[in-house]
């Protein structure tokens, strides 16, 4: 499962955030710094409306979606690499995790109390990126004359050593180890470090109710800092998150028309973490269920078979795929058929993010 950490400074609207994406969750929101001690999980559907459409054509008794995994990660300060604000416990929460949701405070509100006194969204994420630098930076420079050892004897240990000595040097330049360009080779031989700031971010500006369509000065910051590490950024707006989960599900879609936007934080979140991570979506339906399943872009068949079994991958045989649209424009499974719309596809096949597929194996 897809595992997204929210992290930021304290005061800047995670929890209220976690709590609105994450509608059951219990953690505590409230205007004090680190109201969230342990990380607050919370596993939620992706909204996928393909697979109404085919539980209809199929009369598919359920719908099972697939799921992403949010965890609530406490408030992180200036120190955090050094202990401050118990910084080392909730580091090692983010180094669990596939992407970081980092949420920015966009917003002014003299009621809610910002950790540094004032709204500056450029300063925090520099205090942020900073803190996971540096966790890095020690990381590397306490493995590296282990390695340099090692790499008297072993090939294996040279590349690393090559590798950790341009992350050292780029990560004292004040870069982000995802800034930091290696040959495939090299950024292989130092994935297992899990380092903080190699992970994939997508900056969440938190805005108020009013800012939600357009964004202001302050997402405008956000956006050039983003431009320049390659991340995304997804407006968002905690108030309106909360506000929409107190309204009937029937209610909310012309909720967010009258701000002027199509959808909530939690689709627009989850469709930037799948753009980023290089994430497709395939279907399978049937008189049981229709279901989603998430592989990586570029999978071949067999692998995604191997998605929902093991037995699958080993036993694969074909994929019978149709796209999406033209089953549900051919209206049922059949009439796909007739048309020829059907195809048999093998072992070389790339999975295309909404194919519909019935996998055949000798298992």
């Amino acid at each position: 499962m897809l595992k997204a950490g929210i992290v930021g400074l304290p005061n800047v609207g995670k929890s209220t955030l976690f709590n609105a994406l994450v509608a059951n969750a219990k953690a505590q929101a409230a205007n004090f710094p680190f109201c969230t001690i342990e990380p607050n999980v919370g596993v939620v559907a992706v909204p996928d409306d393909r697979l109404n459409a085919l539980a209809k054509i199929s009369a598919s008794e359920q719908i099972v979606p697939t799921r992403i995994e949010f965890v609530d990660i406490a408030g992180l300060v200036k120190g955090a690499s050094k202990g401050e604000g118990l910084g080392n416990q909730f580091l090692a929460n983010i180094r669990e995790v596939d992407a970081i949701v980092h949420v920015v405070r966009c917003f002014d509100d003299d009621d809610i109390i910002h950790v540094s006194g004032s709204v500056d969204p450029v300063r925090d994420i520099e205090v942020i990126n900073l803190e996971l630098g540096l966790s890095d930076l020690e990381q590397l420079e306490r493995r590296i004359d282990r390695t340099r050892k090692q790499a008297r004897s072993n090939k294996d240990a040279q590349v690393e050593v090559s590798a950790i000595e341009k992350l050292i040097a780029g990560l004292n330049e004040g870069k982000s180890v995802r800034q930091i360009e290696l040959p495939e080779e090299e950024a292989e031989a130092v994935v297992h470090l899990q380092l903080l700031s190699a992970k994939p971010i997508i900056y969440a500006a938190n805005v108020s109710e009013d800012d939600l369509a357009e964004g202001n000065d302050w997402v405008e910051q956000v956006k050039n800092i983003a431009k320049n590490e390659a991340a995304q950024v997804v407006i968002v707006s905690a108030q309106v998150e909360s506000e929409l989960i107190e309204l009937p599900e029937d209610e909310r879609q012309d909720f967010l028309e009258s701000l002027g936007v199509s959808e909530g934080g939690l689709r627009s979140l989850i469709r930037a973490t799948y753009d980023l991570l290089g994430l497709r979506t395939f279907l399978t339906t049937g008189p049981k269920e229709s279901r989603a399943w998430t592989i990586r872009a570029g999978m071949l068949a067999p692998q995604a078979a191997g998605v929902i079994h093991s037995d699958f991958e080993r036993g694969f045989i074909r994929a019978e795929t149709i796209a999406y649209q033209d089953l549900v424009e051919s209206g049922s499974m059949n009439a796909a058929k007739e048309k020829g719309l059907l195809r048999s596809e093998g072992k070389d096949y790339v999975v295309q993010d909404g194919d519909v597929i019935l996998f055949r194996s000798n298992v």
